[in-house]
Order: C-alpha cells, then sequence, then structure tokens
C-alpha cells in the first residue's frame, strides 16, 4: 500500500494548498495512494501496521520531516519512503537534490544514518541541523511573533535586528570526540548533519549527511560590524574563508556548552532556556 502523508499546518498554514499543488506530480509518479493528513490521524496505529510492501511519501517542510523521521526511527519502520517538497525553507531538498526543478527525493539512503541530540533531558533524532546561539533565538522570536498572528516573518531580517539589538554573546566550550575547544563572543554554534538550514543558510558547506560525522560551524570573536559584514556570505557558504571569525570542526559526539542559556532550534522547531546540548553522529 502507498500512503502520502501531508501536513497542512506546513508552509505556514499553508499546507493544504501546498499538498494540492504537488499532488498532479505524485499521481505521476506513485499512480494511486492513500491520503493521510498528519494533523489527524493515529500516529502509533499507523505507524504500527505499516510493512515492509508498504510505500510513505511524506509532504511537507523541514519540520515535517524531522517528526517523520523520528517516528519512522521510534516505531523502526522498514520501507520505501519519500520526501515531497512541501514547506517554506525546504533546506534538506536544496542538499540532496539533482537538480533544481526536483521535489520528490527518495530518503532511504538519508535515513539509514541520522544524528541524535540530547537537551534538557530530551533526546531525539535530525535531519539537517541544531541552531545555537542567534539563530535558536531568531525562532523563538518568530514562534512569538506566530503566536501573535503574524505570518509575514523574514527570518534573515528578524536576525539582523538581534544582531544589532538583543542578542548577548556568550562564551562557549565545545567537547569533540574529547578534545576540548574554547570560544570567546560566539554568535552562533551549530551543529551540522546536511550543509543548510535557516532556510538557505549553507552554514556548513563541506559536511556530507552520508557520511559518518558531523560538522560544528562557529562563528565567534567578532563584533556586530564584522559579524553583519559576514551574514550575507553564509547563504553561499562563503564565510568560511574568514578563519578570524569562522570555526568548522567535525567529528562524530559534540557537546557544546554556552555561558548565558540561550535558545536552540532542531530543524526549525525552538528549545528554550538551553546551557549544553550533545549531538551524536
Amino acid at each position: 500500500m502507498k500512503y502520502v502523508l501531508f501536513n497542512p499546518l506546513a508552509s505556514s498554514n499553508k499546507g493544504l494548498l501546498t499538498y494540492e499543488g504537488v499532488k498532479p506530480q505524485l499521481v505521476e509518479k506513485f499512480k494511486e495512494f492513500e491520503e493521510v493528513d498528519l494533523t489527524k490521524y493515529d500516529k502509533e496505529a499507523f505507524f504500527k501496521k505499516i510493512t515492509k510492501e508498504d510505500t510513505l511519501i511524506v509532504v511537507g517542510g523541514d519540520g515535517t520531516l524531522n517528526v517523520f523521521a523520528n517516528n519512522v526511527k521510534n516505531y523502526g519502520v522498514e520501507c520505501e519512503m519519500y520526501y515531497c517538497k512541501g514547506g517554506n525553507g525546504n533546506d534538506f531538498l536544496a542538499d540532496v537534490k539533482e537538480s533544481d526543478d526536483q521535489i520528490i527525493v527518495y530518503l532511504n539512503p538519508y535515513f539509514k544514518r541520522l544524528p541524535k541530540i540530547t537537551v534538557n533531558g530530551m533526546t531525539r533524532y535530525y535531519v539537517n541541523g541544531i541552531g545555537y546561539g542567534i539563530d535558536g533565538m531568531v525562532c523563538e522570536v518568530a514562534d512569538k511573533m506566530k503566536a501573535e498572528g503574524k505570518t509575514d516573518i523574514n527570518y534573515a531580517s528578524l536576525s539582523i535586528k538581534l544582531l544589532l539589538h538583543g542578542y548577548k554573546c556568550p562564551m562557549a566550550t565545545a567537547i569533540i570526540d574529547g578534545k576540548e575547544y574554547k570560544f570567546k563572543k560566539v554568535w552562533l554554534a551549530s551543529a551540522m548533519n546536511g550543509r543548510y538550514y535557516g532556510g538557505g543558510m549553507k552554514i556548513a558547506p563541506d559536511q556530507n549527511r552520508l557520511g559518518d560525522e558531523l560538522s560544528l560551524s562557529v562563528i565567534s570573536n567578532s563584533g556586530k560590524f564584522s559579524t553583519l559584514m559576514i551574514f550575507p556570505k553564509i547563504f553561499k557558504g562563503e564565510h568560511v574563508k574568514n578563519k578570524k571569525i569562522s570555526t568548522i570542526l567535525t567529528g562524530k559526539k559534540i557537546t557544546v556548552s554556552f555561558t548565558i542559556p540561550t535558545a536552540l532550534q532542531i530543524d526549525g522547531e525552538t528549545v528554550l532556556n538551553v546551557s549544553t546540548y550533545t549531538v551524536e553522529a
């Protein structure tokens, strides 16, 4: 049996319209399938009935894909799986697509190894990356704006506003496979499984999600003006050329601690008041 799981809340609550837009391509590729609304289904009953002969196609953004990945891992699902573009940022798709017009991706190779994050007593899988620092604060503020009914949220401009006014740089300690690193005046410390997060920010340009290590990308030891100048370069991955400000470290197990509790985001989902997190490839 083939199932298409779609999220009406994706794409800023326009997920149903997005799904209807991609449905013709899904019909062309998969012919017949049963539709599953992710806001209405019984998660446990659904995933427990899936067999190796079934096919799952998930439609949504990176947040939807994150939830799907955790369900697949937690329920031990083993079948053919696909992802179809259905969100705003679509960082996973940007990382793995082979052409600009590709919207459907075969998931199984990317789900063989998914990293885990442990933070504030919670452990879960993630798909793209962990944002810690100003990027976590951006998600925190954006969540508050959404709760107030605002839908037109520009994450890039919000980042610049917080960079100039609001974000306080902590010091950070990173332990990577047992080796300790110290950083001063840290703007972000992101543990990446893929190259992109934040709706197109190429924060870890050399990261290979099919490999067996994660990349810790740190922007530190810089003032507001220097950070503001390097910020646009992140979208092309050119920030790494500035070795005084940008540091990329790789490893299988990474722990990052801040001297000031700060919000953190996991594939776009916010976790508040974080002092330390650990990721494992």
